[in-house]
């Protein structure tokens, strides 16, 4: 009797640890599962990263390329208005010349409105390279400069030095056809050599100090090309 009592006790003890057993296996694959699923979870997250980096990448690409072409576009229009300024030196023609002038403004503007919206996108939480955007915009400040002492280097030419400008009769006393009484005589006889001389010397520094300038903002300029195209570079290695 007490061993027909006693199995039915040692069945339940057996039971029980079986019970205990596939509760602990069922929480092992609960745990597993829930680690898989972290782990396809990071997966997806770091997959999303890449695909998130590659588009920035492949944004931040066209627009330091197109940049580029802007900048080229500049260089295109300078040689333009130095040809046209060579033209007018030599032969003349006020008019096309003024023409001209007025085209490559237009060009110019369109420039540097496009550098602008770009400068404008590398600032966005999208893009967010203010050091990129810094360049630009010190790109933008030196072709400002640059265009500015161009202009002036091509107004002071078309002047000519003080002492080689022609002197205009206009208001002279013509008594005949080929002949007249000059009212610049007097000028010509009192003026001072010395004073001529230095209004000489200033035009030439005016000439050179603007001719420096030109050549210093485009050092300044190629310099921060040159950084451009070394980001292009990494980027592309990425």
């Amino acid at each position: 009797m007490f061993a027909e009592r006693a199995l039915p006790n040692r069945t339940y003890k057996r039971a029980k640890r079986w019970g205990t057993s596939e509760k602990r296996e069922a929480n092992q694959r609960e745990s597993r599962m829930e680690a898989r699923a972290e782990e396809e979870i990071v997966k997806g997250v770091e997959a999303m990263d890449v695909v998130d980096s590659n588009g920035r990448s492949i944004k931040l690409l066209v627009l330091l390329r197109r940049f580029l072409g802007v900048q080229q576009r500049r260089a295109q229009a300078y040689a333009k208005l130095r040809s046209a300024f060579a033209e007018y030196m030599t032969n003349g023609g006020d008019l096309a010349y003024q023409q001209l002038c007025g085209e490559i403004t237009v060009e110019f503007n369109d420039c540097s409105k496009q550098v602008l919206e770009m400068e404008s996108q590398l600032l966005t939480p999208d893009l967010a390279r203010g050091d990129l955007a810094s360049l630009l915009r010190s790109v933008q400040s030196k072709e400002k400069e640059k265009l500015q002492m161009t202009a002036k280097i091509q107004i002071l030419k078309k002047a000519g030095r003080p002492s080689e400008r022609l002197v205009s009769h206009e208001h002279c006393h013509y008594h005949k056809p080929m002949s007249h009484e000059c009212l610049h005589i007097n000028e010509i006889t009192e003026a001072s050599g010395t004073e001529e001389a230095e209004a000489d010397a200033e035009y030439d520094n005016a000439l050179k100090e603007a001719i420096q300038r030109v050549q210093d903002t485009v050092t300044g300029i190629n310099e921060h090309l040159e950084e451009v195209r070394y980001e292009i570079e990494a980027l592309e290695s990425d």
